[in-house]
């Protein structure tokens, strides 16, 4: 398997909910790829509810377009969640079927909606199902299955929590180093990343480990790495206005006309998603690379407004051209 292949430390794209999709990947691959690339989080049920018109149409089904992907996109691991073994079970069998490297369940999304399904971070909750749920991933196709989590729910359990994920010997775990209840209103605890590979070395030494949370770029991931001793870290927020991350370019030393070109580019491929997403999705990537520079607020207010990729260039254009983009 992939995961077996890679070099010490890695550092891996995380994935996120309307960011991590086949066009913002496509940005990061040719600026300095990941390690590892993964999907947004896709739901099992969802997959297994609309198979109909997979088979006849997957254009028009957006949870197919989340599936998408490009060569230069590996290894790339998709990430499906659900509370019921028997759609983990399909959605492992299509991931594997449309020819992903490997495939991630979600155990960690605080979002309330999802844990009333008592997917993500409710997980945590049902450690029997937890078990359940990977070993039913496990055997139904050849393709490693990880899982991201975090350390606990209403407070960190890596010893019950994370030794139940090791017994089930997924090929490695991600673990946002926060709980459930911290969500991300407090720092990521990077010592407990130690506490946990102290766990991992008793209980089940062949899984990887990657550390999650507050890694500011490959310095800092690096630092970070080798002081807890985990295997690799996953980059999220970091990605933000800053798809050379990977190649180890910090932001403040990007040009500004790189930024607003990779801005550029990412919503002409932003628009090319089949089917397509709402534009104003991509208003948070406008916030990330339009930033920390004289102008800048009143240049994302004029970007804000456009509702396509030809109007945010024509605003850029301007800009670069007069210095504002007052006039359009």
């Amino acid at each position: 398997m992939f995961w077996d292949t890679l070099s010490k430390p890695f550092f891996v794209m995380a994935p996120m909910a309307d960011v991590t999709d086949i066009a913002f990947r496509a940005l990061v691959a040719k600026r300095g790829a990941p390690d590892v690339f993964w999907t947004e989080f896709v739901s099992a049920d969802g997959l297994y509810h609309t198979r109909e018109i997979q088979k006849m149409r997957d254009a028009e089904n957006p949870l197919m377009r989340e599936l998408a992907f490009e060569e230069n996109q590996r290894p790339i691991v998709a990430q499906i969640f659900s509370s019921s073994p028997e759609m983990i079970a399909y959605a492992t069998k299509l991931v594997a079927k449309l020819g992903f490297d490997g495939v991630d369940i979600n155990m960690g999304c605080p979002d309330r909606a999802i844990e009333r399904q008592g997917c993500g971070a409710a997980m945590i909750k049902n450690p029997k199902l937890a078990q359940e749920i990977i070993r039913v991933a496990q055997g139904v196709s050849d393709l490693p299955v990880s899982v991201k989590t975090r350390v606990g729910y209403n407070k960190e359990s890596l010893d019950e929590w994370l030794t139940v994920l090791l017994e089930a010997n997924p090929a490695a775990i991600t673990l946002h180093l926060r709980t459930r209840k911290e969500m991300s209103r407090v720092p990521a605890d990077w010592e407990l990343m130690k506490k946990a590979v102290s766990i991992r070395n008793k209980v089940n030494p062949r899984v990887l480990l990657i550390g999650n949370g507050d890694v500011q770029d490959l310095e800092d991931g690096r630092a970070k790495v080798a002081e807890a001793g985990c295997d690799g870290a996953m980059f999220g927020r970091a990605m933000f206005g800053n798809p050379w991350v990977f190649a180890g370019k910090k932001s403040e030393d990007t040009s500004l006309a790189e930024k607003l070109a990779a801005l550029t580019e990412l919503a002409y491929g932003f628009e090319k998603l089949s089917p397509p997403k709402n534009f104003a999705i991509l208003k948070k990537h406008i916030k990330a690379f339009v930033t920390s520079f004289d102008g800048a607020a009143h240049l994302r207010a004029k970007l804000m407004e456009a509702e396509n990729a030809a109007e945010l260039e024509a605003i850029l254009a301007l800009y670069c051209r007069n210095g504002t983009p007052e006039f359009i």
